[in-house]
C-alpha cells in the first residue's frame, strides 16, 4: 500500500520508536519482541491517496529456519547490552573473515567498553532484506537492467526456510509489489511489477521501509537486517529529511546497501546523498557507471553479507537516557584492514 506522511506522524513515529527499542535488534530477540509490540501502537502515517493493498502471491512470513547442521550462536540479552554487526577488508577491498576478537578494539562513547561479551565470525546469519527500488521518470534509462540484476541477486541470496526478502518500489509514495518471503519467484515477479513513473520520495521510503516493514517481520533468534536501495540519489517529494530517514534505519538497526542509477561518468549531489546513507548505516555504496556494472555491485553485497562479524558488549558509563551513542571498532592492524559499522545507536529512555 502506498504510504504518505506529514510532519505530526513522522514526529510521532520517530519519538514513540526512540522508546520502544532496545540497543542491538539485528542478533537480538527479547528486545525485538518488546519494540514490536509498541510499534504497533504507533500512530499510522497519514494518506493522501489510499491504495488497495497488493496481494502477495506467495507472501510467507513465517519464521525460517536454520538447514540442517547449521549452528547459530545464541547471544545473551541484558538491558545496556550493545550488538554490532560488522566488515572487514583489506587494503585492496577483499573481505577478511578469520580475524579474532583480540584483533580489535571496541569504543563505545568514545570509552573502551567495560566488557565483550561474544564474539563471532557470522557467515550465514538469516536475512531480512528489503529490496527498495527508485521507480521514478528520472531511473527510466536502466530499469529493464536494474530489475534482472535485482532478480538475479535474489534468486543467489534467499535461501528457502531461511531468509526473507520483501520488494517495494518508490516514486513519490512506496508500493509493496511482494511482502516478506522465501518465494523467490514470487520476489520475482515484484520486481517485474515496477513501472517508472512520478517523482522521488527516496527518504520516506526508506524510512517507511524500516519503521513499517523490517522492525515488524516477526523472528525469534539472530538475524542480519539489510536494505539494498537503487536510485540516484534525488529527492524531489518526501515529507521526512534525508536525517531523519538515517535516524529510523539506526534505530532499526539496518544496514543500507546503495547501488546508484547515475549514467553520467561523474558523482553528482545525489551520489553523495547515496553515500551517507551507506556510510551512517555500516554499509557500502556502489555507483556501477557501466549497465554491466549493476550485476556486480548485487554480487559484492551478497560477498559482504556473508562475511560478517558480530560482537556484543556492556558499554562502560551506560546511561538510558535516549542519548545517541557511538560505536568505533578499530582492528588493531589499522593500516592494513579496514572495518565498517554502523556509527552508533540509541540508548533506550528510562
Amino acid at each position: 500500500m502506498k504510504q504518505v506522511w506529514n510532519k505530526a506522524s513522522r514526529n510521532a513515529a520517530l519519538g514513540l520508536v526512540g522508546v520502544a527499542l532496545a540497543l542491538g535488534p539485528p542478533i537480538v530477540s527479547a528486545a525485538a519482541s518488546q519494540s514490536t509490540s509498541l510499534l504497533e501502537d504507533s500512530p499510522a502515517p497519514a494518506s493522501a491517496e489510499e491504495k488497495p493493498a497488493r496481494q502477495p502471491s506467495a507472501r510467507n512470513t513465517q519464521e525460517p529456519t536454520p538447514p540442517a547442521g547449521s549452528e547459530i550462536p545464541k547471544i545473551r540479552t541484558t538491558t545496556n547490552e550493545v550488538n554490532v554487526v560488522f566488515t572487514v577488508t583489506d587494503k585492496h577491498g577483499r573481505h577478511v573473515t578469520n580475524l579474532k576478537q583480540s584483533d580489535f578494539r571496541v569504543v563505545d562513547d568514545k570509552k573502551p567498553v567495560e566488557e565483550v561479551r561474544s564474539f563471532h565470525n557470522e557467515a550465514n546469519l538469516p536475512l531480512q532484506v528489503g529490496l527498495l527500488i527508485d521507480a521514478s521518470n528520472s531511473v527510466r534509462d536502466r530499469f529493464k537492467f536494474e530489475q534482472q540484476a535485482a532478480i538475479e541477486f535474489l534468486n543467489q541470496t534467499v535461501r528457502p526456510r531461511y531468509d526473507l526478502a520483501a520488494v517495494i518500489g518508490f516514486d513519490d509514495t512506496p508500493d509493496v509489489t511482494q511482502d516478506f518471503t522465501d518465494n523467490t519467484e514470487a520476489l520475482a515477479r515484484g520486481v517485474r511489477e515496477l513501472r517508472p513513473g512520478g517523482g522521488t520520495a527516496l527518504f520516506d521510503a526508506l524510512f517507511y521501509a524500516c519503521r513499517d516493514k523490517l522492525m515488524k517481520v516477526p523472528h525469534t533468534g539472530p538475524i542480519r537486517r539489510a536494505i539494498i536501495l537503487v536510485s540516484d540519489g534525488e529527492d524531489t517529494h518526501s515529507h521526512v529529511t534525508r536525517e531523519e530517514a538515517i535516524e529510523m534505519a539506526e534505530r532499526a538497526d539496518v544496514i543500507v546497501y546503495t547501488i546508484s542509477t547515475n549514467v553520467s561518468g561523474t558523482k553528482g549531489t545525489g551520489d553523495k546523498v547515496l553515500e551517507r546513507i551507506a556510510d551512517a548505516t555500516g554499509g557500502r555504496a556502489f555507483f556501477p557507471f557501466q549497465i554491466r556494472d549493476v550485476a556486480n555491485a548485487f554480487a559484492e553485497i551478497q560477498l559482504e553479507l556473508r562475511s560478517q562479524y558480530a560482537l556484543s558488549y556492556r558499554p562502560a558509563d551506560f546511561k538510558a537516557d535516549g542519548h545517541f551513542r557511538t560505536i568505533e571498532i578499530v582492528a588493531n592492524d589499522h593500516k592494513n584492514l579496514k572495518v565498517k559499522a554502523r556509527r552508533g545507536y540509541y540508548a533506550p529512555a528510562q
